[in-house]
């Protein structure tokens, strides 16, 4: 081969290099452009549900009315009637409005506003048989004209807002008794039928009780298991058999788990339905092949003169694994159980077989209450027609976005602080 075929060669060969980079820079900022348009699209829509928007109302709190005194108890109190005053204080919003009309006003609130009256008086007990200016919930409809998220332009029967109740609210915005707040019901509240009041407090708590249970379980029993099959078990064809179906496990759909626990803890076992310990133990059964590969990795890279050097101090075999080897894996082995339990909190399809999909409207206090989970509160609210639980599902993304961040954040931050380097 003569010199200009050679050249010929090497000009090919770098083209050849230029493609395979161009398309491999091209296929990152694909990607790139498909993930940034996602977060786009669910932060603009969701941002809106962390704020919700309250009207200004003046309150009578008169005593004949409430049916309370000065000396009342609070449990008195939260059993008192105080729908009258704020009936009162809707309807002086439009004193000459017909009676047809007078429905309309009272629906400018949520279905919690009376709710909201009494926590405001249990904070104000001074403003008995006065007037106040209390802050009390906006219908969704109107919540959603106030951040723009439907437009009130369109014919009056297209609209579940009738156009006397826009002018009502156009009023009121006017006099400055239109407001915004930080959405606190939306951390705190368990779901319900009315968006403006719906919350991800019950799937918050199932969440963290179903993650408590799946950690508790799969974390030990996948430690135990690789240390035994990297650094006890005889290499045989049994151990082959069990080495080879715990990679299969990992790849296994998370559906299938989900019909292993129906057929096995509800319908064998008949633990409670729709409970974190019933999803707890699903997720660990899927968590425990995603535990055990990365802790075996991790024994792997411990250098054998680690081993050999407690041996020739003295050490058993088993004290030179668990005061030596496990301490040196422990970093990689948590990087990995923190993936796996990240990957634990976005299942869905597991959790649905076993009944968490239910309408949970009490935020649950202990694993054995019926609960929901994150991920199954995004595909309940994806049902509902309502434009408010339009933003709460992409709110609820954001929130569970934000945990699988931080999960996988600190896994990083576990691996680089403890991971010893080896020369």
């Amino acid at each position: 081969m003569n010199s200009k075929e050679k050249e010929i060669l090497l000009k090919k060969r770098y083209r050849a290099e230029k493609r395979f980079r161009f398309f491999g820079i091209s296929s990152i900022i694909l990607a790139l452009s498909f993930l940034c348009i996602l977060l786009v699209n669910i932060f603009t829509n969701g941002l809106s549900a962390f704020s919700r928007t309250e009207i200004l109302l003046k309150i009578n709190f008169n005593e004949k009315k409430i049916g309370i005194n000065s000396s009342s108890t609070d449990k008195e109190i939260k059993q008192a009637n105080f729908d009258e005053i704020l009936q009162e204080a809707l309807l002086s919003l439009a004193p000459d409005a017909p009676e047809l009309k007078q429905a309309e006003l009272i629906d400018l609130v949520s279905i919690d506003a009376t709710s909201e009256i009494k926590k405001f008086y249990l904070k104000n007990k001074g403003v008995l048989n006065k007037t106040a200016e209390v802050a009390l919930t906006l219908s969704d409809d109107l919540d959603q004209v106030y951040k723009d998220n439907f437009p009130r332009d369109i014919p009056e029967d297209r609209r579940r807002f009738s156009d006397f109740q826009l002018k009502i609210y156009d009023e009121q915005n006017a006099k400055n008794k239109i407001i915004s707040e930080f959405n606190w019901p939306f951390i705190f509240n368990a779901d319900s039928r009315e968006p403006e009041i719906a919350g991800v407090g019950a799937s918050l708590s199932g969440s963290f009780f179903t993650l408590i249970v799946c950690l508790l379980l799969s974390f030990p029993l996948g430690i135990l298991a690789a240390i035994y099959l990297e650094e006890f078990a005889p290499k045989n064809k049994i151990t082959e058999i069990i080495e080879v179906n715990v990679n299969n496990l990992a790849a296994v759909p998370s559906i299938v788990f989900g019909l292993l626990g129906l057929g096995i803890f509800l319908n064998y076992f008949y633990l409670p339905r729709s409970t974190p310990l019933v999803g707890g133990l699903v997720l660990a059964l899927m968590t425990l092949p995603r535990i055990i590969i990365p802790c075996r990795a991790a024994l792997k890279a411990v250098p054998p003169s680690i081993r050999e050097g407690a041996l020739a101090l003295g050490a058993s075999k088993v004290q030179t694994v668990m005061h030596n080897v496990v301490p040196l894996a422990m970093p990689g082995t948590l990087s990995g159980t923190i993936i796996g339990l990240s990957q634990a909190l976005g299942e869905t399809a597991p959790l649905l077989l076993i009944g968490m999909v239910a309408f949970i409207n009490v935020v649950p206090s202990t694993p054995l209450d019926p609960s929901a989970v994150l991920p199954v509160q995004v595909y309940l609210w994806s049902e509902s027609a309502e434009r408010g639980f339009v933003e709460k599902t992409s709110a609820t993304i954001i929130i569970l976005i934000f945990f699988l961040a931080f999960m996988n954040s600190f896994a990083i931050y576990l691996r680089n602080k403890f991971e010893k380097k080896w020369s």
